[in-house]
């Protein structure tokens, strides 16, 4: 790669994790399901530790963690229907806890910073394969469950009522989205996969008529922040992971989107 297109793949990373991971929160906003994406952005945390433990592929690791800890959230849930929140924000902890223990009893240091905000800017071909896997495997999730997601999101009660099975739709939900969430921790960080997911879908949801609307909208307003803060980030010579983070959070401070939610 020459001098002068070394930020290149990082661009292409940063735009196709805009659309990725903005696009899977639109869909995990419309399940009521996305404070689960924050669940599995911070659930990583044990699996790296002893994936890097073992000198295997921290990916790896997270995936397998991140996974454990939504779908042991999920079957808590269908104990504690009516506290949903609270049972997330308790697994959220345990496995956060659960890492930091183990951080101790391995005596291993781990960058907080780079898993806060990433480093794009490190982005290699082997993250863009992992992103481009999970971009495939979330078109086949949606291919396959569209009607189902459509229903599920609009009447869940009916849509079980129906034949939908809703236990094995959100198990599918979980395995997509962890892999959409690991892939993009590498290089991007838990903080801006947490916004990316958020802040585009939240936007997108207000001036959308269908799911499939909704998804196209939160994943080009994602990637438009996305290179927009790439771009700032080598205008400015800062790094791009917190200005795409701020860029998120400008998304809802805009006026247009405060009448759009009104």
């Amino acid at each position: 790669m020459t001098a002068t297109s070394w930020w290149l793949l990082p661009l292409l990373f940063a735009f196709l994790e805009g659309l990725l991971c903005s696009g899977t929160g639109a869909v995990l906003l419309t399940q009521r399901r996305i404070l689960q994406a924050n669940l599995v952005a911070n659930g990583v945390l044990p699996g790296l530790v002893i994936a890097l433990s073992l000198n295997l592929d921290p990916a790896i690791g997270g995936w397998i963690s991140g996974l454990t800890a939504a779908l042991l959230a999920e079957r808590l849930i269908r104990s504690h229907k009516t506290q949903q929140e609270a049972v997330i924000n308790t697994v959220l902890a345990g496995t956060l806890a659960c890492g930091v223990l183990l951080l101790s009893l391995l005596n291993l240091r781990v960058d907080l910073e780079l898993l806060l905000f990433g480093d794009l800017l490190t982005a290699g071909w082997r993250d863009l394969w992992q992103t481009l896997v999970a971009a495939a495997l979330s078109l086949v999730f949606l291919a396959t469950n569209y009607r189902a997601l459509v229903f599920s999101g609009v009447d869940p009660d009916g849509a079980e009522a129906a034949g939908v099975n809703i236990k094995r739709l959100h198990t599918l939900l979980a395995v997509v989205s962890t892999l959409v969430i690991v892939s993009a921790i590498a290089a991007v960080g838990v903080i801006l996969v947490i916004a990316l997911l958020c802040a585009p879908a939240v936007v997108a949801l207000h001036s959308s008529l269908s799911l499939k609307e909704t998804i196209a909208r939160s994943a080009a307003i994602g990637a438009s922040c996305s290179l927009a803060g790439f771009g700032l980030s080598l205008a400015l010579d800062l790094p791009p992971g917190p200005l795409i983070g701020l860029g998120c959070l400008l998304l809802l401070l805009l006026p247009r989107a405060s009448q759009q939610r009104n």
